[in-house]
């Protein structure tokens, strides 16, 4: 049975082990042998991060929860976990419940937002750049992933199922 990590703030949700055991079974529901960093042996800061990497490096493949978290973008750690796995060369599948690019999600969360006519770009309140490439995430990520999925873990689960994925780990 292949192996999959399943990347993304849900071990902080309320009642997590409820969602972490949901998750799971809709891997092994759809043929993949599920790896989640809710499966700790030591609850260090240290051990999870061995755990979780350990756990990308065993996987065949990543699922990666892309909803924003605490602002406009991806959780730090997903981003971290995605990054990493694409530099193992592993299969990253992304998945987010709402197609808002990154443009559209600062402009819903930040305010006002504006298009410098000079170099035709967009920019927040404070005058940053806002990235558009209408991408639902930041490009690394977006070029990072093997694909994107609108949808959910199961949506993201069928499309890593059209994947060709490595035999061996």
């Amino acid at each position: 049975m292949k192996s999959v990590y399943l990347a993304g703030p849900d071990v902080v949700l309320p009642e997590a082990d409820q969602h972490a055991h949901l998750q799971k079974t809709l891997c092994l529901k759809h043929g993949f042998e599920p790896l989640h960093p809710f499966d700790q042996e030591t609850l260090s800061s240290p051990g999870i991060y061995r755990t979780n990497v350990g756990m990308i490096r065993d996987a065949h493949a990543v699922l990666a929860n892309l909803d924003p978290f605490r602002g406009a973008e991806v959780d730090s750690g997903t981003a971290f976990e995605i990054g990493f796995a694409a530099a193992l060369g592993k299969t990253v599948i992304g998945y987010v419940s709402r197609p808002d690019s990154v443009k559209q999600r600062v402009e819903q969360l930040h305010g006002e937002i504006s298009r410098e006519a000079q170099t035709d770009q967009w920019r927040d309140r404070n005058g940053n750049l806002i990235e558009d490439f209408g991408h639902a995430v930041n490009l690394m990520l977006a070029e990072s992933c093997t694909s994107i999925v609108v949808g959910s873990l199961e949506d993201a689960l069928a499309r890593l199922a059209e994947c060709p994925l490595e035999s061996s780990r």
